[in-house]
């Protein structure tokens, strides 16, 4: 856990980095702080809807319509599984769990706006980098583990809201779907790839 917060820090100081830079850059540049819930599809492991999640982003405008950003974000998806028995060959165990999936996925993002100024700015963008999975298993006594990398893609659709009129502040809304390659299999929970949708509710600077 010590390595997952260093390199959340690491990446917030990144995508921080361009307001540092000069006026002409922060004039550019602009940052997403959102809460997540999310939903997991295709999956019999933690499948339950959660808002356990957040994102951050910052980004830099190439043109007023075309933006390149970095982005974190991070969500835990939880499910209780009453008491059952599970057979493995010869052995077998009696017992209740809980399933907890941690997802940590990080890289670029690509966006096009299509309305430059004025209070409302929809967009679409993907985001492509790479996801830190961590699948536990917690029994009465002991907790079982996987840790598995993958590959991550993200498309979404949002808008950024500037009520303020000569302010920079806003808030931000975006629906998003993600898949990436993560495989992982823990007692009879399994996931061939990681399916995701949800939506995002936070503010835009």
């Amino acid at each position: 856990m010590k390595k997952i917060n260093k390199l959340i820090a690491l990446l917030i100081v990144c995508m921080a980095m361009p307001a540092l830079a000069g006026a002409q850059v922060l004039k550019n540049a602009y940052f997403n702080v959102d809460w997540q819930m999310n939903a997991p599809l295709n999956t019999n492991f933690a499948d339950k809807i959660s808002g356990w999640g957040m994102n951050l982003e910052g980004g830099y405008f190439l043109t007023p319509h075309w933006s390149l950003e970095a982005f974190l974000d991070f969500h835990t998806n939880h499910k209780y599984v009453p008491r059952q028995t599970i057979t493995e060959g010869t052995a077998s165990l009696t017992t209740d769990r809980q399933e907890s999936a941690f997802q940590l996925p990080f890289g670029l993002a690509a966006s096009y706006r299509f309305i430059s100024n004025g209070c409302l700015k929809p967009y679409v963008g993907t985001k492509i980098g790479t996801m830190y999975a961590q699948n536990t298993t917690y029994l009465n006594t002991i907790s079982l583990t996987d840790k598995p990398w993958g590959f991550y893609v993200s498309p979404e659709i949002g808008v950024n809201i500037y009520p303020f009129s000569q302010s920079r502040f806003g808030f931000h809304l975006a629906a998003y779907y993600s898949y990436a390659t993560n495989k992982s299999e823990l007692l009879t929970g399994c996931q061939d790839g990681n399916n995701n949708i949800g939506f995002r509710l936070g503010v835009c600077f």
